[in-house]
């Protein structure tokens, strides 16, 4: 059996394209243990909410596989798909409602020191999925995965600025946890 690997994606999707279960096995241990990752993030850690978004992610993705036109990385497409299916599953749970306003996040120091101490990946990524849902996914939509505020605010459906307040209470509310770790 020929390694994941030495597959390339092209070869994978026409496979998964004809309906080969083989085809669309290999897809998804390839690309499996990435879009876990960011479904956890979104998830905040929490695993059985990140397998229900793996799954409705990869179910979206083989449906809609016959729209990737082979133009940038397939991987960077899937990651999009990943990525939405986790917004609609917030938005299905109202994790996203609004928790907080402007006037909230205006209230809230900037001056906050930035901890010397670095700390591990995994550990920093603890961190993050204890921030509120609403604050955890502007993050992750900003930070990590480099959205715009303004990408953000249409597909969060809100308004830029109520973004950027959510990026500073997340940023202040992980200094203050990092603080704490000190």
């Amino acid at each position: 059996m020929p390694k994941l690997h030495l597959i390339s994606d092209d070869v994978l999707i026409r496979g998964c394209l004809r309906g080969e279960q083989k085809s669309q096995r290999q897809l998804f241990d390839r690309l499996a243990p990435k879009m876990m990752a960011v479904c956890l993030r979104y998830a905040g850690g929490e695993r059985e909410t990140a397998e229900d978004i793996l799954q409705e992610g990869f179910i979206t993705l083989f449906s809609r596989l016959d729209s990737y036109q082979g133009k940038g990385s397939f991987e960077g497409w899937a990651r999009k798909i990943f990525v939405n299916t986790a917004l609609m599953h917030l938005r299905r749970t109202d994790a996203l409602k609004l928790s907080d306003d402007i006037s909230e996040a205006r209230s809230l120091s900037s001056e906050a020191a930035t901890p010397v101490q670095q700390m591990g990946y995994q550990e920093l990524l603890g961190l993050i999925s204890k921030l509120p849902p609403d604050a955890r996914t502007v993050f992750n939509l900003y930070v990590i995965e480099g959205y715009s505020h303004k990408e953000i605010a249409a597909m969060l459906g809100f308004t830029e600025a109520t973004s950027r307040s959510k990026l500073q209470r997340a940023r202040l509310k992980l200094q203050e946890m990092i603080k704490d770790k000190i």
